[in-house]
C-alpha cells in the first residue's frame, strides 16, 4: 500500500505536535519528514518520532509529498513557497498552521501553478514554550481546528477533505470560517489576548524601581494572566504584521475601554466598576459554560 508521504516545514511545538499526532493514528502508513533551523533539532525530531527524516533544507524535504504542512512564522510561509514549488509534484496539497489568512492565502493565489492546491488551517492549540522539545501528539485533542473555505481559492473538494481527514486523526473538532471573519475573529479571542499579556509583563518593565517588590506579591493570578506572553517572540511579530487592520481596530476598542475604568476610577464611580467587572464575569463564565462540551479552552 503507498504510504502517504508528508512534509512538514517547521518542526516545531505545532509542526511536531502535528506530525507525532499522525504517526501514533497511521503508524507506517505515513511518512514524514520535516524541517529544523539546526541539525540538532533534527535528530530530537527524528528520535521523538515527530518525523522520519529530518533536514535542514526545505526543497529535500518536499521531494515526492503530497501534503505540505507550513508550520513557521506567517511571513515565512510565502518565501518558502516560492523556494519549493519547483520541487513539487502535481497534485501536491499545501496547508499551513498559520494565526492569519487573508496575507498568506492573497499571496499564495497569485504564485501557485496549476495542479498545486493550498487548504489554509489554523489549529487553535498552542503553548508558551516553543520548539521540537514543547511537542505532544495530544496538543490538539479536543481544540478548535478551523479550515478556511473561500470560493475565490478554486481549492477542490478532494484537497480539503484529504486535509480535514488528517486534522480529525489528531483528535480536533473541526470548524469552516471564511477569510475575512477568521483574521477577525483570531484578532479578538488570539492575538490581541497576546498584545495585552505581553503589555502587563512589559509594565513591570516600566515601573523597574519596584519590580523586585511586585515580584514578591505575584501569584497564580499574575502567572495565569501573563502566561501566553512567554510565546514565540517571532511568531507574534509576524501575526502582528500580517492582520494589521483587525489588531489595530480591536486594540482601539480596547484603549476606549480602558479609558472608561481610568475615568471611572478617577471618578470614584464604584457603580461602574462594579458594572465593568460583573459583566466580564458574566459574559465569561457564559461563554465557558456554553462551550465546555465542544472544546477544550484553557
Amino acid at each position: 500500500m503507498t504510504k502517504l508521504k508528508l512534509a512538514i516545514l517547521g518542526v516545531g511545538l505545532i509542526g511536531g505536535s502535528f506530525g507525532l499526532a499522525l504517526k501514533d493514528k497511521l503508524h507506517d502508513k505515513i511518512y514524514i519528514t520535516g524541517t529544523t533551523r539546526t541539525e540538532k533539532s533534527c535528530k530530537k525530531a527524528e528520535m521523538m518520532g515527530a518525523v522520519d527524516k529530518g533536514y535542514i533544507d526545505n526543497t529535500a524535504a518536499v521531494k515526492d509529498a503530497d501534503v505540505v504542512y507550513l508550520s513557521t512564522p506567517v511571513l515565512q510561509m510565502v518565501p518558502i513557497v516560492q523556494q519549493i514549488l519547483p520541487c513539487l509534484k502535481k497534485g501536491t496539497i499545501i496547508t499551513d498552521a498559520g494565526s492569519t489568512k487573508q496575507y498568506i492565502a492573497a499571496s499564495l493565489q497569485r504564485i501557485l501553478p496549476e495542479g498545486i492546491y493550498y487548504v489554509p488551517a489554523h489549529p487553535m492549540a498552542g503553548r508558551e514554550q516553543s520548539g521540537i522539545t514543547a511537542a505532544s501528539k495530544d496538543l490538539f485533542k479536543n481544540k478548535s481546528y478551523v479550515i478556511i473555505k473561500d470560493p475565490k481559492m478554486f481549492t477542490p473538494a478532494e484537497a480539503v477533505e484529504k486535509i480535514r481527514t488528517l486534522i480529525v486523526l489528531t483528535g480536533a473538532h473541526v470548524t469552516e470560517l471564511d477569510l475575512v471573519k477568521h483574521d477577525r475573529c483570531a484578532s479578538l479571542i488570539s492575538h490581541v489576548p497576546h498584545i495585552t499579556a505581553a503589555a502587563l509583563v512589559n509594565l513591570l518593565n516600566r515601573n523597574y524601581n519596584d519590580l523586585e517588590e511586585c515580584i514578591k506579591l505575584a501569584g497564580g493570578g499574575f502567572k495565569d494572566t501573563t502566561r501566553i506572553a512567554s510565546s514565540n517572540a517571532d511568531m507574534w511579530a509576524d501575526i502582528c504584521i500580517s492582520n494589521p487592520i483587525p489588531i489595530i481596530n480591536d486594540l482601539q476598542t480596547l484603549q476606549m475601554i480602558i479609558d472608561d475604568v481610568i475615568a471611572a476610577v478617577n471618578n470614584k464611580d464604584r457603580e461602574a466598576l462594579y458594572d465593568y467587572f460583573s459583566t466580564a464575569k458574566q459574559t465569561r463564565d457564559k461563554i465557558i459554560d456554553e462551550s465546555k462540551n465542544m472544546y477544550e479552552i484553557e
